[in-house]
Parts: structure tokens; C-alpha cells; sequence
């Protein structure tokens, strides 16, 4: 019998996990990155089986979850639905049943977030969120360990959140609830975060900003997204129209703190959510934060299937 945690647990969404857990988490990924990038082999998942279900492309996602499984010495089944009965209107229901039979973690990146949930009710395994229109988990997670590797702890921080009130604005909420820090959101009217779907309690955890130069004010942490989100193509030319004035540049980024990073989840559009002096300037830390998906999603996986170590 393979050995694991005592309790099977899914990652739907960012407060799944408890602090503790974040700051157990996030030591975790700092030691397997340091493993990685001094060539130690390390693989404690050795025969076990990851299936990535995608029912939205990817780039990120998919190398960042496929490269680390291998890493960590198990496989990897790639599953979209062109190539698999999910295309083909078989119930998520039946599709955990079987794929969990068969598999050791499952990541699924999809539309709604109510199919996630469906899959991992009937799932024997645990279940990831690889992105859904309502929450992006593994994103924050990643994000927040790149800032503790910069700046140090993000408690009592300011996170500058600037755009769409989109899955990347509910999943900082949750963040900024469970860790202890401030979101500072400024998005176009029409396009603001709805409280109740990112599903905080503390409404002290974020501050809401009619212009986005008053969001970035003291920030350690400027951040942003796309215009328009996967699924939203339908609105790009009116979205294009109402975000102009949520361009992250120069002006923003020199109202935060003089020592504040700026991040973005990719892919990016230099000249529209940010300008390229932003992104690929000396505060930009966007390559690192890409890079740590792998290491933040290789100490999750870990932590799912074998509970904590040590």
C-alpha cells in the first residue's frame, strides 16, 4: 500500500489550506527549488500518476504541473476534451469515478468552477484547480512564494490589485484573508469583484479604488491580468474600451513603494494591461513568478499525496 496523508484533501480554492499549511508550503518549495537548481534528484512520488484534465489551453499550467510531476519522479496522463469523454458529454461525476480508479492526483483546468467541484465530490484522489473562471489557486500560490523569496513575509503588505475583478482579484481576496495582508483593487466600472464569489468574511482584507493610481499608492506589490480572461473573447473590443485607463506603468509603479515588485500571471499584452518598461523593467519580477509555479505546485502535489515530511 502506498503511503500518504491520513485525510484525502482537494485545492479548489486558496482557503482549502490554512496558514499554517501556507507556511509550511512555501519552506517546502524553497527547499525542492534549491534541490532543483542544484541538480539533486529528488523524487519522492515515484509511481504515482498524475492526470491533467483541460478543458482551457494552456502553456504555464500544463509545463509547470508536467515537468514537475516528472521531476518528482511520477507520471503524467494529459487528458483535453478533444481526446477524452469529457468532450463527449459524459457526466464529471462518471469521469472522477474512473480516472481516480486509475490515477494518484488529478488537475483540472476548466470554466466553471461548480464542475471542478462535481469532479472532486466523487473523486478518490486529490483533486487541484488548475484554473477555473472563478478562482486561479496555484497561481497565488506561486505568486505569493515568489514574494517571500524577494521581500520576505507578505504578512501587513499591500497588494495593488489593477483590472478585471476577475479569478486572479477573488483568489488574492482569499490570500489576503488567510495570510494577513491588504488588496488594494481598482478595476472599471462594470468589472469589480463580487465579495460573495471570492467568498471572504474580513472585508478589512481589501480596499476598493475608483482609479488605479490610488490602488498603487504605498504598495509593496503591483499586479494585474489580462483585459479579457479565456471564455470572454465575445467582449474584447468593449473590454478594450473600458480598461484604458488600467494600463500598469511608470506613473503607477512610482506612487508605490520605491522597493514594490510587479507581477503578472502571463501571457501578457505589452501596450494594454501593462507597458513593456513595466514588465520588463528592474522591478519585474514576472519570469521568477512563471518558474514558480513548478516549484509551489511540486511541494502542493507533495504535500497532497504524502502529507507532510519530517
Amino acid at each position: 500500500m502506498k503511503p500518504g496523508p491520513s485525510l484525502m484533501r482537494h485545492y479548489l480554492q486558496f482557503k482549502d489550506l490554512r496558514a499554517e499549511e501556507y507556511a509550511y508550503l512555501f519552506e517546502r518549495a524553497h527547499i525542492i527549488k534549491t534541490r532543483f537548481k542544484n541538480y539533486e534528484r529528488y523524487q519522492p512520488l515515484v509511481d504515482r500518476t498524475l492526470a491533467m484534465i483541460f478543458e482551457k489551453a494552456s502553456t504555464r499550467t500544463r509545463v509547470s504541473f508536467e515537468a514537475g510531476m516528472y521531476q518528482m519522479g511520477g507520471s503524467v496522463v494529459h487528458l483535453t476534451t478533444g481526446d477524452s469523454q469529457l468532450g463527449r458529454a459524459e457526466p464529471a461525476e462518471d469521469s472522477a469515478r474512473v480516472i481516480s480508479r486509475m490515477v494518484d492526483i488529478v488537475m483540472i483546468r476548466t470554466y466553471e468552477q461548480s464542475m471542478l467541484e462535481r469532479f472532486a465530490a466523487h473523486s478518490r484522489v486529490p483533486v487541484i484547480n488548475g484554473l477555473t473562471n472563478e478562482y486561479h489557486p496555484c497561481q497565488i500560490l506561486a505568486d505569493i512564494f515568489t514574494f517571500i523569496e524577494h521581500r520576505g513575509d507578505i504578512q501587513g503588505k499591500v497588494v495593488a490589485w489593477v483590472g478585471d475583478g476577475n479569478n486572479m482579484a477573488n483568489t488574492w481576496l482569499q490570500a489576503a484573508e488567510i495570510l494577513g495582508f491588504t488588496v488594494h483593487v481598482s478595476t472599471p466600472s462594470g468589472y469589480e469583484i463580487d465579495p460573495a464569489v471570492a467568498g471572504v468574511r474580513d472585508t478589512g482584507c481589501y480596499k476598493l479604488f475608483n482609479h488605479p493610481m490610488q490602488a498603487c499608492e504605498g504598495a509593496h506589490l503591483v499586479t494585474t491580468d489580462v483585459w479579457t480572461s479565456m471564455g470572454y473573447e465575445a467582449e474584447n473590443e468593449e473590454r478594450r474600451k473600458a480598461f484604458v485607463d488600467w494600463c500598469v506603468d511608470d506613473e503607477m509603479m512610482a506612487v508605490a513603494r520605491p522597493d514594490a515588485l510587479f507581477m503578472h500571471c502571463l501571457p501578457a499584452h505589452r501596450g494594454e494591461e501593462v507597458t513593456a518598461e513595466v514588465i520588463d523593467g528592474p522591478q519585474s519580477v514576472v519570469w521568477d513568478e512563471a518558474e514558480n509555479r513548478m516549484h509551489a505546485q511540486k511541494a502542493l502535489m507533495e504535500y497532497l499525496l504524502l502529507g507532510r515530511i519530517g
